[in-house]
């Protein structure tokens, strides 16, 4: 499915946290936003999602206007990962990657074969099926962060969105993840704070600096050596991965 969104405005209070935001996102594409703290990815990718109204401006999914769509119905079709969430109630792993089959079951429906599977599968493409039955609370960050992602596969979503989705994870399953959602053939959108894996991973990447896109295409034109010091306040050198071409970003030391 399409994500597109035109002149999208949204704050709190008077000030404007997304400032006149207009992008598209083609079918079975993965859509990095990048940029520094406080540059607005995170609010984006829930005006995005069609979690926050926006002040101005429209998003549209496939077409349609995300706001005349009804929530259920989007919820059929989106799934979002955040990158913190919390819960005191005492439930297993399972318990919480089921909460996402809620969209595509009615009151009085009972647990069915289809559900069961859905979540088996999506245990496993986290690496999470030998910790189903641990309790929550006893996960470390970086176990808490793939069950949600479990949860959100679990929901059979076609368009995913994805805020910091390797935050707590080790280096292993911060590219087993991104990959994942390479693979999955689905339409993604993630915010990166790690612009290499956001390169390695990302068809395109847009880049945000106070509210509004600064630049926008693919990797290896948009990452470059002024855009890093003018955005990231950063020295660095940019030269092609060996192994598959991508950009490489090479940090200098201050």
């Amino acid at each position: 499915m399409t994500v597109v969104a035109h002149d999208l405005t949204w704050g709190a209070g008077r000030r404007a946290i997304v400032a006149g935001v207009s992008l598209a996102v083609a079918r079975g594409e993965t859509l990095g936003l990048i940029g520094p703290n406080g540059s607005g990815k995170s609010s984006l990718l829930r005006l995005l999602a069609g979690l926050r109204k926006p002040w101005s401006g429209r998003v549209e999914i496939e077409g349609r206007d995300v706001a005349a769509v009804a929530r259920r119905a989007l919820a059929r079709q989106v799934a979002f990962v955040q990158q913190h969430a919390a819960t005191e109630t005492s439930v297993t792993v399972r318990d919480v990657v089921r909460l996402g089959r809620t969209p595509h079951r009615s009151a009085l429906s009972g647990w069915s074969a289809a559900d069961e599977a859905a979540v088996a599968a999506a245990l496993a493409r986290v690496d999470m099926t030998e910790r189903a039955a641990q309790v929550w609370q006893t996960l470390s960050g970086g176990e808490r962060q793939r069950v949600h992602v479990a949860r959100a596969l679990a929901q059979a979503p076609r368009i995913l969105f994805l805020d910091e989705p390797t935050n707590h994870l080790d280096i292993h399953h911060q590219i087993e993840i991104l990959r994942m959602v390479r693979e999955l053939a689905l339409t993604s959108v993630v915010a990166l704070h790690d612009l290499n894996l956001a390169a390695m991973f990302c068809d395109r990447i847009v880049v945000l600096q106070a509210g509004s896109v600064i630049a926008a295409g693919p990797p290896e034109a948009v990452l470059t050596t002024d855009l890093l010091r003018a955005v990231f306040r950063v020295e660095a050198e940019v030269v092609p991965s060996p192994r598959h071409g991508r950009p490489r970003i090479l940090f200098e030391p201050g």
